[in-house]
């Protein structure tokens, strides 16, 4: 899953804030569901905690991406290094043919 969200161009910053946006959201359900309902506390409590408890899942998605996203680079320099060293034996063959 993780993988399919990396190719679709989903970044780790994205679910770092959806994390911190679910924490603001879980503030903001209990807070309005506690003033706006006469259902009780009780009733607040539940929203705040069923919108609070996206926040971990939004943060563990957004290191499983970090990953990612860290394992592309590695790649990427490990290509440019590959490269550059088969550029130098190459330049050094050739030099030393002359």
């Amino acid at each position: 899953m993780i993988n399919t969200l990396h190719k679709w161009g989903i970044k780790s910053n994205f679910m770092y804030t959806a994390g911190i946006g679910s924490v603001g959201l879980a503030f903001a359900a209990w807070a309005a569901s506690n003033r706006l309902e006469d259902a009780g506390l009780e009733r607040a409590d539940r929203w705040g905690i069923f919108i609070g408890e996206w926040a971990p899942t939004f943060f563990a998605m957004g290191l499983a991406l970090r990953m990612e996203e860290t394992r592309d680079e590695y790649k990427k320099e490990a290509a440019e290094h590959r490269a550059q060293t088969e550029e130098r034996a190459a330049t050094s063959r050739a030099a030393a043919m002359r």
